[in-house]
């Protein structure tokens, strides 16, 4: 004779069980017919800009593999910030997904960013690197690096630099740079790298802490290239030394990645991970990435987010070391 408990365990158990497989089922027929309309991609950056132009690319091919378009949106402000928290309250259908600057571990811990990285995102895929560097005006007196920093120690908090807003990559990365070198440099922020680059051009800042926007105004004989911040030198300008080379242990590359809201289903998931996995080796966006100098980072979903933790971790210290939030304040 059945004990009746273990009767009632047993029909438990049974209930769980098909309620487990109807969810999986229902996900996996939601994954059949999604996407049934464009998608829309949030770009926290302006447009025209490096992250501008590699996510389009990257969007531009996704979207053929999943057959719906994918609508860049340009969310810019805040160092990329409000596009990041715009991302973060999507509602998590598979229609809204955007880039993750790597700053979110940062700017949420400085409370700039009202989001948690570690738990308020699905991660997709990490995408490609960046090439920074530090570019002065054709007719600067800074002929190198070492001019630069000399300039800097006799006159501090005099020589300024744009960059793309307080306490993203170029800010921060010139700081660190400014810290190990013993200078006081004169920060002005701008809304995107697009716009530091008009400032510099412009003669208004003496200056510019940028990725590669500045690369075809180097080419053209218009900006001079005095480091860049890499592990190794850029193919493209490999005459240009390393902030290590020159004797300051700095090194930046701050990836670019690609999520959605915490909460997707894990089907949809699945076809986004793969949609970005193929874009990101395909032809056409190789082609841009290599013109912007940006070179490819590629990780997948699961492996980029430990990659997060990971740096969340880092930036916590980094935070203490340069003093940021008193940064963030002045």
């Amino acid at each position: 004779m059945q004990n009746p408990r273990s009767g009632r365990r047993q029909f438990v158990l049974g209930a769980v069980g098909a309620a487990a497989t109807l969810a999986t089922t229902s996900s996996r027929l939601f994954a059949q017919t999604w996407p049934e309309r464009p998608l829309t991609f949030i770009c926290p950056w302006p447009a025209g800009g490096t992250a501008d132009q590699s996510m389009r690319a990257l969007c531009s091919v996704a979207g053929r593999i999943l057959g719906q378009s994918i609508a860049v949106e340009n969310r810019a402000g805040a160092s990329g910030m409000i596009g990041s928290k715009a991302l973060a309250s999507a509602k998590p259908d598979g229609y809204t997904i955007g880039q993750i600057p790597i700053s979110v571990t940062r700017f949420s811990q400085l409370g700039t960013l009202a989001a948690d990285p570690r738990k308020d995102f699905t991660y997709l895929a990490r995408t490609s690197g960046q090439t920074f560097g530090i570019a002065v005006p054709a007719h600067s007196p800074f002929k190198t690096l070492k001019d630069f920093v000399a300039h800097a120690k006799a006159h501090p908090g005099k020589v300024t630099y744009a960059h793309a807003g307080v306490g993203g990559a170029t800010h921060v990365g010139m700081e660190e740079f400014a810290s190990v070198a013993g200078i006081e440099l004169n920060h002005v922020p701008y809304k995107g790298g697009s716009e530091a680059l008009q400032g510099v051009l412009g003669g208004h800042v003496d200056a510019l802490a940028d990725s590669s926007s500045w690369a075809p105004h180097v080419e053209a004989g218009k900006l001079r290239l005095l480091a860049t911040w890499g592990e190794q030198r850029t193919p493209r300008f490999k005459d240009v030394p390393t902030l290590r080379e020159s004797g300051y242990d700095v090194v930046v590359d701050a990836p670019n990645g690609i999520g959605a809201p915490k909460g997707l289903d894990p089907a949809v998931t699945a076809r986004l991970r793969d949609a970005f996995r193929q874009a990101v080796g395909s032809p056409e966006f190789k082609a841009v990435a290599e013109k912007l100098d940006a070179p490819l980072l590629y990780l997948d979903g699961p492996d980029y987010e430990k990659y997060v933790n990971t740096v969340y971790t880092k930036e916590t210290l980094l935070i203490d070391k340069l003093k940021l939030r008193e940064l963030m304040k002045s």
